[in-house]
């Protein structure tokens, strides 16, 4: 006599085999195969930009081009800076913030370092060889209404159609997210700062 009851190993199988068929399925109603996106990091945990630079070195890998302009972080030089860096033929970097808000303590100033980043920015979006742009802390600097917003997204918006773009900074914008085609939104949990851990190489920058 036979036993026919499934085993663990046929149940598992048979429930990975429905799930591929879902999964498959899902990929086959993607109709577009290709499109820039705009993509927005933001949220009050760690991460933001750190994703956003993982994001260049994938794009480093594929051989493609990768702009990068700093609307807050001064001359602080940081780890992702220097390595992205040795890629001197692939990435064009531009650190044009003066530090943080808090650090200047001059709105003028504040808003003038914001316009020559956006000026590089808009730059780097008409360069056909750039296929990633990465606008750091952008956000802070539309939180602060250091740039009008509605230019900002409306430049955003009509992007050429290849261009990826990532902007990341806490509290963005709802029109920005609104134009958005992917928004991350980074929860605070636990951060080791609360616990008197200084920012570290490596690790903060």
């Amino acid at each position: 006599m036979t036993d026919d009851t499934p085993t663990p190993d046929d149940r598992h199988k048979a429930k990975m085999a429905a799930r591929k068929a879902v999964q498959d399925a899902e990929v086959a109603s993607k109709t577009i195969a290709e499109k820039g996106l705009l993509i927005v990091n933001t949220g009050p945990g760690k991460g933001k930009s750190t994703a956003a630079f993982g994001l260049a070195l994938r794009m480093l890998g594929h051989g493609r081009r990768v702009g990068v302009v700093q609307f807050g972080k001064g001359a602080w030089v940081s780890g992702e800076r220097k390595a992205l860096e040795r890629f001197a033929d692939l990435v064009s970097w531009h650190t044009l913030g003066e530090g943080f808000t808090w650090e200047t303590q001059d709105r003028a100033r504040d808003v003038a370092a914001a316009t020559r980043a956006w000026e590089k920015a808009r730059e780097l979006m008409a360069d056909p060889t750039i296929a990633l742009l990465i606008l750091d802390e952008l956000n802070i600097s539309l939180r602060y209404d250091h740039l009008p917003l509605a230019e900002v997204v409306e430049v955003l918006a009509a992007r050429r159609p290849d261009l990826h773009v990532v902007v990341t900074g806490r509290n963005a914008k709802p029109e920005l997210i609104a134009a958005a085609d992917l928004v991350t939104e980074m929860g605070a949990v636990k951060h080791h700062f609360a616990a008197g851990v200084k920012a570290q190489e490596g690790i903060e920058f």
